[in-house]
């Protein structure tokens, strides 16, 4: 594996050896780096969880990442990405870890650079680690990915972990419903009441609403929202036994959960967080190891 762009490019043993691969990382089993490689992560876009589990990723595989700061960088002067990461390639980085407001920004570096990319997140495109590190909460949590009855109830549309999640997860045969306001469904299948998914789902996600990808002028009212399509208390009462939450953050606490809900016995939330380390752990070890 060269790059990592999408979660199409993965199939199910790629995806497979990814989970089992950090799955002994976080058993302590040693990484197997066996030299020093130069990486950098490029965050166009704010970012708390991706960004900081990255660099502890890095960190464990004994990696110093080169730092980058976009609001620093010469994109400030129109430098095109294209032409940053070949000047990053010719200093002499392996692997960029980018995220990016733009839908599929890779596309214009395929083939045309000897760095390996990894997609930290594109626009409303898809967020592969992401994905990756639902996918190994959820089979540690249920031991299969096979059958399980995952809602996804928010902003589908404009949401790259919607997308990654949908394409990774029924390719397991998982069963994906989604639940969202209309005008938020894209090319989604979705209901609008939660009794339509409630008792039947093992796990339930929850989206925030993107307003940057809204384009502005949008009048939200958050407690209406929360009303309607928020996981409430009552709601989480309802939930199938064993049922759990899961959220890829970050979170708006009153808006699409219940704040009482985000650390609740059933919220796999933070568990999420601390996967995605040895998640982009197992990423990092597989993409710098097939440069050898």
């Amino acid at each position: 594996m060269d790059h990592l762009l999408s979660m199409k490019q993965l199939g199910k043993e790629g995806i497979r050896s990814l989970l089992a691969r950090a799955a002994e990382l976080k058993a302590g089993e040693p990484h197997a780096l066996g030299r020093d490689y130069a990486v950098s992560n490029l965050f166009f876009e704010p970012s708390t969880r991706t960004k900081t589990s990255f660099e502890m990723a890095e960190q464990k595989l004994g990696l110093s990442p080169l730092p980058f700061e976009a609001g620093f960088s010469s994109t400030l002067k129109g430098e095109s990405l294209y032409d940053t990461v070949k000047t990053l390639e010719a200093i002499g980085l392996d692997a960029l870890v980018i995220r990016h407001p733009e839908d599929g920004y890779y596309k214009e570096l395929e083939g045309r650079t000897s760095v390996s990319i990894i997609n930290g997140g594109d626009g409303s495109g898809q967020h592969p680690t992401q994905s990756l590190l639902d996918l190994f909460t959820l089979q540690e949590e249920f031991g299969k990915l096979e059958g399980l009855k995952v809602t996804i109830a928010g902003d589908v549309a404009h949401s790259r972990v919607a997308k990654s999640d949908r394409d990774a997860l029924e390719l397991f045969g998982a069963e994906v419903r989604y639940l969202c306001p209309p005008e938020w469904r894209g090319d989604f299948e979705a209901v609008d009441d939660w009794e339509d998914v409630l008792g039947e789902s093992d796990a339930i996600m929850l989206l925030r609403v993107q307003h940057e990808r809204h384009g502005g002028g949008e009048d939200f009212a958050p407690e209406a929202y929360h009303a309607r399509y928020g996981l409430t208390e009552d709601r989480a009462a309802r939930m199938k036994e064993g049922a759990i939450i899961m959220h890829p953050a970050p979170v708006n606490r009153g808006v699409e959960i219940a704040g009482s809900l985000v650390e609740a016995p059933r919220s796999r939330i933070f568990r999420q967080v601390e996967n995605g380390v040895y998640v982009r752990m197992a990423v990092l070890e597989t993409i710098l190891k097939g440069r050898d």
